[in-house]
């Protein structure tokens, strides 16, 4: 697997962080990288002021002791999630390397989908004393987060992180950093109009922000590419006691739909949509070439045999905006203007959409 720069220099830092000083070449074999790799990150992390560079060796600049890097006062930074194993994991993960980069630190808590402990996880996270939080709360389907008056009232700066405010709430002057899952759907559909489908399912959940905005996607990218509007398939939550009775069920409604002249599919989510190819094939229907499929999340998309299309939020990039507004936000304070940012999903196209109809 490919490791890109940002991966290589955060632990790069991590190393130095823990040597004190290294020799360039011990750090190479350390990490197990090309040397010639090594000294162009080091070159780098050295322009930006990370690190510094003396006859061969590399050491954390004098100013900062055994803290942070440049641009990173050893920041502690707590973060909310609804989740782990799945979506969120890249989005912390790009939080995390983003903090390390920069010398500050995360801690995680974890407010489970419908537990209603978002505010007790907070005030947890508070009570260790960080100095700003990156929070995704629980939502109710809908716009904008219910029951979140609190999030106005926060001792600390926050980021919204893939959840947005609604627009009269005291949450609203919050920074947010989101993924724009309208134009993921949007990116989906387009693909499957150019294979030759005039109409495509949408499966999906109804239980997060994700859901809803796929849901309303759905909805203004069939009427902007002319598509047959057709009637969504609930998908169950997993917090409804989800099991593989559901996922028969679901295949069963796309093979209806099929009888009807349905050849196309977009699933929310990955979860779901892997469990589909051999449970359609039961109805005699065959991923691509009966039913074109495309997933959303692409958290295990590729793993699906045949590996599945899917829109892939860029999740890991939300994390590392996130963590890095926030620490602008930190610095700068009221003199920052509200930034509530949108980043685009991109389609990876596989197997799993077979040729024009």
């Amino acid at each position: 697997m490919t490791t890109s720069a940002q991966e290589r220099r955060t632990r790069i830092l991590e190393v130095v962080r823990g040597s004190g000083t290294i020799r360039v070449v011990e750090l190479a074999s350390r990490l197990g990288i090309p040397a010639v790799t090594i000294r162009r990150d080091v070159a780098a992390l050295a322009d930006e002021g990370k690190i510094e560079r003396t006859h061969g060796s590399v050491s954390l600049p004098a100013d900062t002791g055994s803290g942070a890097a440049a641009g990173g006062p050893g920041r502690v930074i707590g973060m909310l999630v609804p989740t782990v194993n799945n979506y969120f994991d890249e989005v912390v993960a790009g939080a995390s390397e983003a903090a390390t980069a920069a010398g500050a630190r995360v801690i995680l808590g974890i407010a489970p989908y419908e537990t209603d402990s978002d505010q007790a996880q907070v005030d947890r996270l508070l009570e260790s004393g960080v100095d700003g939080l990156l929070l995704t709360p629980n939502t109710a389907p809908g716009d904008g987060l219910a029951g979140g008056d609190w999030l106005g009232e926060l001792p600390v700066p926050a980021v919204l992180v893939e959840r947005r405010a609604a627009p009269a709430s005291p949450a609203a002057q919050l920074d947010a950093v989101c993924s724009n899952h309208r134009h993921g759907v949007l990116l989906a559909l387009r693909r499957l109009a150019e294979l030759g489908h005039r109409s495509v399912l949408l499966a999906a959940r109804g239980d997060t922000r994700t859901a809803h905005e796929v849901r309303a996607g759905y909805a203004a990218a069939v009427h902007h590419l002319g598509l047959t509007e057709l009637p969504v398939i609930d998908v169950p939550n997993p917090g409804n006691a989800h099991s593989s009775g559901d996922d028969r069920d679901l295949a069963a409604q796309i093979a209806e739909a099929a009888r009807a002249g349905a050849r196309a599919v977009l699933v929310h989510n990955d979860q779901d949509a892997i469990q589909l190819p051999p449970l359609l094939r039961t109805h005699g229907l065959v991923v691509p070439q009966d039913m074109a499929l495309i997933s959303y999340d692409d958290v295990y998309a590729a793993l699906s045999d045949p590996p599945l299309t899917a829109v892939a939020p860029p999740k890991r990039a939300v994390g590392a905006e996130a963590l890095n507004l926030l620490l602008r936000r930190l610095d700068a304070g009221a003199d920052l203007p509200v930034h509530q940012i949108e980043l685009l999903p991109s389609l990876k196209i596989r197997a799993s959409c077979g040729d024009p109809v």
